[in-house]
This record gives structure tokens, C-alpha cells and sequence, in this order.
């Protein structure tokens, strides 16, 4: 939940400083008085780019989770390029309009996402293993184990 009333602006990424939308009290169906009153058309480029992941890391591997509802598994698209970068893409469909539908309200989102992550050195890329249950997809990412460091007491003479 925002802090920020939904009219004075919004951001695709806390992380990133520029990606604030702003509210254009020009734009047509987009007023905060109105309320439910008129029919809401979202802008594709922030829903699109909010893919909300989580990337956690195991003492075995990177374990990457994406809520994606209503995706099959066969939209979506997972690969390891350039070495070590895991691409994460997909898209949702926009559902059909029927001439004889009356929409009241459009928020779920649609259209193409994709998310990168570098991984770090010790990834085994070779053997990455994903699964979508339940909507939530679960990229594993083993872990090459460190080898511990041979420990060797040294006496001392004298």
C-alpha cells in the first residue's frame, strides 16, 4: 500500500529515481475525483516492468521466486546467456473485448516482461531447474561448494 495518493504519482521501481509516473490531469479517464465513475485504462510500460521477484541465497543455491497468476508455464521463457546473466521473460495476454462487453474496471495487468540478474561466480549455470505451481514460479540456481580450507597446525620450535 502507498503512502502517496495514486494521483500525484507513482513508481515502476523504488529502486530506480526516474521511473516516477505522474499524473496528467490532461489525460482522458485518468481523473482521482472521479473514482470509479469512469473506466480505467492502465499504461502497459509499468505494468509490464513491475515483475516482482524475489532472489534468495542458500547455503546450496540461488533460489529466484516470481508470482506470476493466470501464466502457464509455457509463456514463459527461462535462460542463462552471456555466461553467467538469467533471463527471466514471458508475456500475458490481453483478454479479448467483446463489441457487447461493457468493461467497468481494468486492473489486472498484461503484455511482455523480463528480468536479468548477473550471477555470481560460484552458480552452477549448467544446472539451473525451474517449476511453476500454483502460479508462483521457483528458479534453482545451484551453488558450487567451496572447498574448505586445509587447516594445518604448525609447531613451534625452540
Amino acid at each position: 500500500m502507498s503512502l502517496v495518493p495514486h494521483f500525484i504519482g507513482r513508481r515502476s521501481s523504488v529502486f530506480d529515481p526516474f521511473s516516477l509516473d505522474l499524473w496528467d490531469p490532461f489525460e482522458s479517464g485518468n481523473s482521482p475525483f472521479l473514482g470509479d465513475i469512469t473506466p480505467f485504462a492502465r499504461n502497459d510500460a509499468t505494468t509490464i516492468a513491475n515483475t516482482q521477484l524475489d532472489w534468495k541465497e542458500t547455503p546450496d543455491a540461488h533460489i529466484f521466486k516470481a508470482d506470476l497468476p493466470g501464466l502457464k508455464k509455457e509463456e514463459v521463457k527461462i535462460e542463462v546467456e552471456d555466461d553467467r546473466v538469467l533471463k527471466i521473460s514471458g508475456e500475458r495476454k490481453k483478454e479479448e473485448e467483446k463489441k457487447t462487453d461493457k468493461w467497468h474496471r481494468i486492473e489486472r495487468s498484461h503484455g511482455k516482461f523480463l528480468r536479468r540478474f548477473r550471477l555470481p561466480e560460484n552458480a552452477k549455470v549448467d544446472q539451473v531447474n525451474a517449476t511453476m505451481e500454483n502460479g508462483v514460479l521457483t528458479v534453482t540456481v545451484p551453488k558450487q561448494l567451496q572447498p574448505k580450507p586445509e587447516v594445518r597446525a604448525i609447531e613451534i620450535s625452540g
